[in-house]
């Protein structure tokens, strides 16, 4: 049954797959110091065309935490949206690791923070009495499915610099937001002067694993230490470098990503003709959001799988996936029809 929950719920893309048959011979050195990994690496410098490190780590929530925590001490503060997966979704984790306060900003109305919004939140530099901030880290796309430009990136960067801050991407949909915006990898990321950058590819279609990528080399020092700290330094390191070769290879990602944004799109305007639905945010990503009689939510949920985001105002995320078909968006139009009464 296929759902529009997550996109983690979808399996493995089939050229993944190969990669990891293909990577599955003889034995190799273990935790990353083996000639795939350092090949994949080397990649990784081409793609971004950068003097970048590369860390392979086995999820998302280890990617941010080790990124925030490279960049951190513990009486330093993280500038961050109030929606964002980060704060939001992490649990407690960012907190217990990098033993940081996290300072929720009020997004705008799309999901994503403004320049004007994060300064007034740089304050009381050098004051004993106030954690001090440090970092500023954005959601590429925001939890609401809708994407940072290139320029709007650029904005934050020059703020984070300017008062020598560090800018950190939480990367995990950072796919779908290049293939949104037609751009290349590097030319939200390299171009646009982050720092760091946690890049996901599960949620594309790898069996697991992400990586952590460092631009700024301050941040490189430690950070291999920072690794084993934090218990995201895998054994077979291989297993998850073969994946972002296969991914990155002839720009393989932009498939996956694309298609999944499209389905989205197609999902968007279907159910927009249902009476009684509206969708809240504009369908930038993979991702739609929109608000549903409350009594149709539990019937749904038993053929589709989607959860509720705001339980106050029935409003819920319907995300899509690199599998997902014009055929499921078409049944689960029809199903919010009937309970429509037509």
């Amino acid at each position: 049954m296929k759902s529009f929950a997550s996109d983690n719920y979808a399996g493995v893309l089939p050229e993944i797959m190969e990669a990891l048959q293909k990577a599955n011979h003889d034995h190799a050195i273990s935790y990353g110091n083996d000639t795939l990994t350092n090949r994949v690496r080397k990649f990784f410098k081409e793609i971004f065309e950068a003097d970048v490190e590369v860390l392979f780590v086995l999820n998302g929530t280890g990617a941010n935490v080790l990124s925030i925590s490279s960049a951190t001490q513990t009486f330093n503060s993280v500038l961050c949206a109030d929606i964002s997966h980060f704060y939001n979704d992490e649990s407690s984790a960012p907190e217990t690791f990098t033993g940081c306060r996290f300072f929720p900003i009020t997004s705008n109305q799309h999901g994503k923070l403004d320049v004007a919004a994060l300064e007034k939140k740089i304050i009381r530099k050098d004051d004993i009495h106030f954690a001090q901030p440090q970092v500023i880290t954005v959601t590429q796309s925001t939890e609401y499915g809708t994407v940072y430009t290139p320029e709007h990136l650029s904005e934050i960067s020059t703020l984070a610099k300017d008062h020598d801050l560090y800018f950190h991407v939480d990367g995990s949909r950072f796919f779908n937001a290049a293939a949104r915006l037609n751009c290349s990898l590097k030319e939200i990321s390299t171009d646009v002067g982050i720092d760091i950058l946690s890049l996901g590819g599960t949620k594309l279609g790898m069996m697991y694993g992400e990586a952590v990528v460092v631009f700024n080399k301050k941040l490189a020092e430690y950070i291999f230490y920072k690794q084993k700290q934090v218990m995201q330094l895998a054994s077979k390191t291989r297993f998850i470098a073969a994946q972002y070769e296969a991914l990155l290879k002839n720009d393989l990602w932009k498939k996956p990503a694309t298609h999944a944004n499209l389905m989205a799109k197609k999902l968007c305007e279907a159910i927009s003709k249902v009476r009684k639905v509206r969708v809240t945010m504009p369908v930038e990503a993979n991702v739609v959001f929109a608000i549903l009689p409350h009594e149709w939510i539990a019937p749904l949920q038993q053929k589709f799988p989607f959860y509720v985001w705001n339980e106050s105002t029935n409003e819920v995320r319907l995300m899509c996936s690199f599998d997902n078909t014009e055929d499921d968006i078409n049944d689960f139009s029809a199903a919010l029809s009937e309970l429509n009464g037509h």
